[in-house]
């Protein structure tokens, strides 16, 4: 969904923090860039109320910083936060699949199985925003089925934060056939009911995906190239 596109004028604030958001997710808008509501307003074709509305949620969930009457900008990538983060999901993710193993129906584990298709379809195709979104729709059945709001909400806040690392550098942190092996692996052992066992698995991937990030950071994959001129 291209940034530059008209902005419809139903829940503008909420569209307009969608638009943002995936343009953060996606590289659009890099790391660093300061941006002003006046001109994302005239590119979006709206006041600058919904767009300062926008910012100001990005704020909290950490995409954009920004210090009055000096600067807003996209948040950098910095080690420490995303280190942070993952711990964070890595402990949700494990609460929600212990919490939703014991409930969960066949047609929870039927989704699941048809989301890794898709993932790895998408996989093949060298198609990363069809892949992510896969494998949110995977990752989405057991927090779903643990049924704890708080939970969710937390989990869809932090997730963008995570999500522009896994665009960037989809092919080495996701693309090969470890994660599609894995999530078959963590259905398996849902099906099976063993609650403990499904957590454990999970946090292990996560702690593999950390492992990955942080060695992209040791080579310096993460910085911004210099500007044009």
């Amino acid at each position: 969904m291209s940034l530059d596109r008209p902005v419809s004028r139903r829940l503008l604030s909420d569209e307009v923090f969608d638009r943002l958001r995936d343009s953060i997710v996606r590289g659009e808008l890099v790391p660093g860039e300061k941006v002003k509501d006046s001109e994302l307003a005239e590119r979006l074709g709206l006041s600058r109320t919904p767009v300062r509305e926008a910012l100001a949620r990005l704020v909290d969930i950490g995409l954009v910083e920004s210090k009055p009457g000096v600067y807003t900008r996209i948040t950098t990538l910095n080690r420490h936060d995303v280190e942070k983060t993952l711990s964070v999901l890595r402990a949700l993710d494990q609460l929600a699949i212990e919490t939703a193993v014991p409930v969960m129906t066949e047609m929870d584990l039927r989704h699941m199985r048809q989301a890794n298709r898709d993932f790895e379809r998408a996989v093949a195709a060298n198609d990363t925003a069809a892949a992510l979104a896969a494998d949110d729709r995977y990752h989405a059945v057991p927090i779903a089925a643990a049924d704890n709001p708080v939970l969710s909400r937390i989990v869809e806040q932090l997730h963008p934060q995570i999500h522009r690392i896994l665009h960037r550098k989809f092919s080495t942190l996701l693309g090969g056939r470890n994660t599609i092996e894995h999530h078959d692996r963590l259905i398996d052992v849902c099906t099976a009911g063993d609650a403990r066992a499904a957590a454990e698995l999970s946090g292990q991937h996560w702690s593999e995906l950390g492992g990955h990030i942080n060695r992209l950071f040791d080579t310096n994959q993460f910085a911004e190239p210099p500007a044009a001129g």
